[in-house]
């Protein structure tokens, strides 16, 4: 299959349709195999009898400190929520460090302390890593690369196909704080608000909810670099089922909504660090509602949408005033370097 480009451009890399195309077109037919074709954020390994969760991921964030957080806490929020959307307890990470010649000492001892914060934040401690230098000017200051592995509990049965008509999709609270966040201190804007980054670890949430609802829980998925436009336009495809989502339920910070609107933004496509949606069966719609708002990271959760039988499959935004539009998976990425 040809690519449509004959060399990487930046959108490649914003986890959008062109970062589908290039995986599926020149990464997978070297690589497949029925573990990898999953494409899971985590992959799920039978080991010892038991299920076990891998990830990896870099992080090439610019500015590399910024409102609410900083490339080491989004290394580790990241990739244990990686392991998190797959049903696991996170257990160990890696960390690779490649560091800029000219890199202040100072600046690098802060976001080692953070990565430490983070991962007592997780309960999850660095095991391993490895450190690289290049020359001056060629790594933007730090690039992180992080792997995980946990341990997927016995409750634990989440996949696209198991997703029903009736089902309801929830997010555990206000969306595209982080996307605008490194956007707006990228460019030297200031908003007069208190917009800060929601990088966060998710794991003892998205784990008490899988523990306690057990396989009510069909999917977790986090909205990272395509946001919530894009982990629906994939639930979508890949369920083959139809999703309409609610404009007026869904939550947005006036900060994130004013942020969003200078910046000529779409919040459902801007990215976020410290969210996830969960599908849940309708039933436990509820249950599922009042344990994500009884834990500190999800007191403004909300039912946001449903899953229905309509077909062709694609995902559907019901507008604050009854209009309907087709939500999209966005073709590249609004805002790069964000992650």
């Amino acid at each position: 299959m040809q690519l449509d480009h004959r060399y990487i451009v930046l959108a490649h890399g914003g986890g959008g349709q062109l970062t589908s195309d290039l995986i599926a077109q020149a990464i997978l037919p070297a690589l497949d195999n029925p573990v990898l074709a999953k494409l899971g954020d985590s992959a799920v390994l039978e080991f010892a009898g038991q299920r076990l969760a891998f990830t990896t991921d870099s992080y090439v964030v610019q500015p590399i400190e910024f409102p609410g957080g900083d490339i080491g806490r989004l290394a580790v929020c990241g990739t244990s929520n990686d392991l998190a959307m797959a049903g696991a307890e996170p257990l160990a990470l890696s960390l690779a460090l490649i560091l800029e010649e000219g890199l202040e000492i100072a600046t690098l001892q802060r976001i080692m302390a953070s990565i430490a914060a983070a991962g007592s934040e997780a309960n999850v401690r660095v095991v391993t890593g490895d450190t690289k230098v290049i020359e001056r000017g060629r790594g933007d200051g730090m690039y992180i690369t992080t792997s995980g592995v946990g341990r997927v509990l016995p409750e634990a049965r989440l996949g696209y196909e198991r997703i029903e008509p009736g089902d309801v999709i929830l997010i555990n609270g206000g969306i595209a704080e982080h996307g605008l966040t490194v956007m707006s201190r990228r460019k030297g804007l200031e908003f007069g608000s208190r917009l800060k980054s929601d990088a966060a670890p998710l794991a003892g949430l998205a784990n008490q909810l899988v523990r306690e609802l057990k396989d009510a829980v069909r999917l977790l998925r986090d909205p990272t670099r395509s946001g919530v436009a894009g982990v629906v336009a994939e639930i979508a495809g890949a369920s083959g089922k139809s999703i309409e989502l609610y404009e007026e339920q869904i939550p947005l910070t006036a900060d994130a909504r004013a942020a969003a609107e200078v910046l000529g933004l779409d919040p459902l496509t801007i990215a976020n660090e410290g969210k996830f949606m969960a599908v849940v069966r309708a039933d436990a719609a509820e249950q599922a509602l009042a344990v994500m708002r009884s834990h500190p990271l999800g007191r403004q959760a909300a039912i946001i949408g449903r899953m229905t039988p309509e077909t062709p499959a694609l995902a559907e935004l019901v507008t604050v005033i009854g209009g309907r539009r087709v939500v999209q998976m966005p073709y590249g990425e609004q805002l790069p370097r964000i992650c």
